[in-house]
């Protein structure tokens, strides 16, 4: 209306009527208390005041142009680009799997891996540097925190191939009686030492622990120089292990198999459509990838 300096035109231009122009500058000069535009029979022309609010509103309205061609850039950024943060259960057969398709539909995504313990992956999460992480679910998940349980993993076994178990076709507890356990540190690995002390949770005897390893490699080298045996996910009998055999645990202890846990976590109340079109492919293929642990 400034820079027409009529009404007719103006609302032409905004697509509406001239009297409901009209009502609309009333009411903002009515709210400002002050008169913008000097009207007469034959012309309109600017006072003072409209012309010093003008000035400011053209900026206002730059601005806020700005922002919204910034914040638009952004999301198309953000579009293209999925950070996955995986713990090495997950990066083992999940994400892979899962990426294949994914590419296959969206190929000009830039996916970025991270794999690390669930306890490093969280706060990464959270402070907006992934985007969705497969990991251990905590007993308390934080409540901006959307949780997606996936599915439990078998467990499994690892001893020397020379040990008197080895030419077992399954393993219970009774078995493990005066055999070293190896585990992992509590603090680092604490699903992976709870597996293990849980399985003995109703011996009649304590299991003797050795925590000589974190690391899952390291660990089946050491089953593998015979210092001790290993309660360990099933995925682990697709790394390299020489001198090593993998037993599966009797069907009795299946409440041990859901002491491994996997979930999908994600920020709640987030918006990231790549996102969800990978937790949609996650979810269409889960039960395939679940047969596979």
């Amino acid at each position: 209306m400034a820079e027409e300096l009529h009404f007719g035109h103006a609302a032409q231009k905004l697509d509406m009527l001239p009297s409901a122009l009209g009502r609309y500058i009333k009411l903002l000069e009515e709210d400002l208390g002050t008169r913008l535009l000097s009207r007469s029979t034959r012309n309109v022309s600017l006072t003072a005041h409209g012309a010093l609010f003008l000035g400011d509103a053209k900026e206002i309205v730059a601005k806020a142009d700005q922002l919204q061609q910034r914040f638009k850039k952004l999301a198309r950024q953000n579009s293209g680009r999925l950070r996955i943060g995986a713990i090495d259960s997950a990066t083992i057969n999940l994400v892979p799997h899962v990426l294949h398709i994914f590419r296959e539909r969206w190929p000009e995504v830039d996916i970025q891996i991270v794999e690390d313990k669930s306890s490093k992956l969280l706060p990464k999460l959270k402070s907006g540097r992934l985007d969705l992480i497969f990991i251990r679910p905590t007993d308390q998940m934080d409540d901006v925190l959307e949780n997606q349980f996936l599915f439990y993993e078998d467990v499994v076994l690892a001893i020397s191939d020379k040990h008197r178990l080895a030419q077992c076709g399954e393993i219970v507890v009774s078995d493990l009686e005066n055999v070293p356990m190896i585990v992992p540190e509590r603090r680092v690995r604490p699903h992976s030492y709870d597996l293990t002390l849980d399985l003995f949770d109703n011996a009649s005897f304590k299991p003797r622990l050795v925590q000589i390893a974190d690391e899952k490699q390291t660990i089946i080298n050491m089953v593998a120089a015979e210092l001790g045996a290993a309660i360990m996910p099933k995925w682990v009998t697709r790394m390299s292990a020489l001198n090593v055999k993998f037993i599966p645990l009797a069907k009795e202890y299946i409440n041990i198999r859901q002491k491994l846990p996997l979930s999908a976590v994600w920020v709640k109340d987030s918006r990231d459509e790549t996102r969800d079109n990978m937790m949609a492919v996650v979810m269409q293929e889960l039960e395939v990838i679940s047969q596979q642990y």
